[in-house]
């Protein structure tokens, strides 16, 4: 009896905690945690904090002729704390979004018009594992592993990304090495590629050193 009391009294505490925090909506005026935003005052949670757009195509006018437009807790208030969010992906013809990590959730991928070639590297093995998605097509991307997606076929592709996490970060790998003032030497020692190369690749994206 004591038991069964004390399991009912436990599930009436969490229904009620549940009730209570419903949702955090951020407030992106303050600074973001290990845990996301802190919550907007609930007084001032409007429904359009829920509610954002991704009708618009992105602009695919640059160097890898793609655009991600993120609906991510920063701009998306309504997903903070919920471990969810979304994007949009526009390819154009011959676009390619670069090898990247998401160090904060994993991804899916659904592919609503055009092919996209999309694949991922495992961590423990190097295994590739990548497949050409036409329209319809899903496909999963598990936490922190390197990835790509590219336009493989004739028209522009679109895709949408949701992903387990409010802000999952980002992480492109072309970045990361060429896009810095890390010096070209080090860059040189610890990917083998030769000065010339990295010299030439940092020029394109902006780094210098």
């Amino acid at each position: 009896m004591f038991l069964q009391t004390l399991f009912i009294f436990s599930l009436l505490i969490a229904t009620t905690q549940a009730s209570v925090l419903d949702f955090c909506v951020a407030d992106p005026a303050l600074p973001v945690g290990p845990a996301g935003y802190p919550c907007k005052k609930a007084a001032a949670v409007t429904v359009d904090d829920f509610v954002y757009y991704l009708g618009a195509a992105g602009n695919t006018s640059n160097i890898i002729k793609a655009a991600v437009t993120p609906a991510f807790s920063p701009t998306f208030p309504g997903v903070n704390g919920l471990d969810i969010s979304i994007g949009r992906l526009d390819v154009a013809v011959g676009g390619v979004i670069p090898f990247h990590t998401h160090p904060g959730g994993s991804e899916i991928l659904v592919v609503i018009q055009g092919t996209l070639c999309a694949g991922f590297i495992s961590s423990f093995d190097n295994k590739v594992y990548f497949k050409t998605l036409n329209k319809g097509d899903v496909m999963v991307f598990p936490q922190g592993l390197l990835h790509f997606q590219f336009n493989s076929g004739k028209i522009p592709s679109i895709a949408f990304v949701s992903f387990s996490s409010a802000n999952p970060g980002l992480q492109i790998t072309d970045f990361a090495f060429f896009k810095n003032d890390l010096p070209t030497e080090i860059v040189a020692t610890t990917t083998f590629l030769d000065v010339a190369q990295i010299k030439k690749l940092k020029g394109v994206l902006g780094g210098t050193n």
